[in-house]
């Protein structure tokens, strides 16, 4: 691939900020359009951020219409993914399954099923004989339904933004790794350049897919970008014997906690309420007691499972849990990509289809203004999303 870290290229047509799996795939998808001399920018290793997550799952199980279509659409990019752009993302479709303990969880999925049917997503709910015999490890005790979609799974994001780089480096991309933005050139209601510490480039576009460090880019540009970093942690428990079942990436929908097969054991994640915001990416091993307590009734065989190591990254959270993406109204040429809440990785192949769209001001699949960056200052409301794991 096309690296480089001293000097960064004098001009380029766009310039995308970020080299995690979104950003890659904007790259990706805009090359692949004839877009020329694009620059993707990124402050450590490709994949380096939130993106550096050892396994990311897959599903178009949403509740919210938008995120749906986001998270189907790009389902399939993911199973096409090794004839375009061309490459093995270990994708593995078991499926998604939510445990759900109350009639209010229940009522609320099935309702979220309804929908997820009706845009051709698979889902179906199940009675606990049914998702005990999918997960072995739940506990039917206190169970009141499940939710449960087949073609959904789980696969590496980093051998996705590897798949996504290497084709977009043969279509001209270059990447300016271990490079840091410092400011932006604005005149009038446009980006004239991108200051870093290896060089300014002169642009006509900038792409924000910044993730957890969004908030900061947008403000150089004058424009909002409401995004705060929170740590999320997960653990990998010691090989298994005999080995773990195939299981779907199974979440008890209360406390979040959530499991799912990984290589010779499985892997144990939990999204701690009490987390305080900040870009401290230390794993801090304390909060498996929280994932213990939550699975003793659920999942009570994993409470005592050893665990070997863990690892540590960011989730880029918006006050609705939704993402933010569209184009800025000032700068015009300010157009960005974050704020997924931890559902960026799923989302980045229909993401990348509609960024190249508004860059080239195309219409896209799907109407994405819901998602625009000034809805919490407008008026304009998304539905929070339910689902936050």
């Amino acid at each position: 691939m096309s690296f480089m870290s001293r000097p960064v290229p004098p001009t380029a047509d766009v310039v995308i900020v970020g080299g995690g799996v979104m950003g890659t795939s904007i790259a990706y998808h805009l090359a692949e359009a004839g877009v020329h001399h694009i620059v993707v920018i990124e402050r450590g290793e490709l994949g380096s951020g939130s993106s550096g997550k050892p396994i990311g799952g897959v599903r178009a199980q949403f509740s919210d219409p938008l995120n749906i279509e986001l998270g189907s659409r790009s389902l399939r990019a993911w199973q096409d993914f090794g004839q375009r752009p061309g490459a093995d993302i270990r994708l593995d479709s078991v499926g998604y399954l939510f445990a759900l303990t109350s009639d209010q969880q229940t009522a609320d999925f099935e309702t979220a099923v309804r929908i997820q049917n009706s845009l051709g997503v698979p889902s179906r709910m199940i009675g606990p004989r049914e998702a005990h015999q999918l997960c072995p490890y739940l506990s039917t005790d206190g169970l009141v339904a499940a939710a449960y979609s087949p073609t959904d799974g789980h696969a590496r994001p980093g051998l996705a933004v590897q798949g996504y780089a290497r084709a977009a480096a043969r279509a001209g991309v270059a990447f300016a790794t271990h490079t840091t933005v410092t400011g932006l050139d604005t005149t009038g209601d446009r980006v004239t350049a991108v200051h870093t510490d290896h060089g300014r480039i002169s642009c006509s576009t900038v792409i924000c897919a910044a993730g957890a460090w969004s908030e900061r880019l947008g403000a150089m540009a004058g424009v909002h970008l409401p995004v705060r970093p929170v740590r999320r942690q997960l653990a990998f428990t010691a090989p298994l014997a005999p080995p773990a079942p195939r299981i779907p990436f199974t979440i008890d929908f209360a406390s979040t906690a959530y499991f799912h097969n990984s290589d010779d054991g499985l892997l144990f994640g939990l999204a701690d309420p009490a987390q305080a915001d900040g870009f401290d990416t230390t794993w801090t091993p304390d909060w498996l007691q929280l994932f213990r307590t939550a699975v003793q009734r659920r999942a009570p065989a994993l409470a005592d499972m050893e665990t070997t190591s863990g690892w540590a990254g960011l989730y880029e959270v918006t006050p609705d849990h939704n993402a933010l993406i569209g184009r800025a109204g000032a700068p015009h040429n300010f157009l960005y990509a974050t704020g997924f809440s931890g559902h960026g990785f799923l989302q980045a192949p229909a993401v990348g289809e509609i960024m190249r769209d508004i860059h080239l001001e195309r219409t896209p699949f799907i109407d994405v203004t819901p998602f625009c960056a000034d809805r919490f200052t407008t008026g304009v409301q998304t539905r929070p999303e339910i689902h936050v794991v």
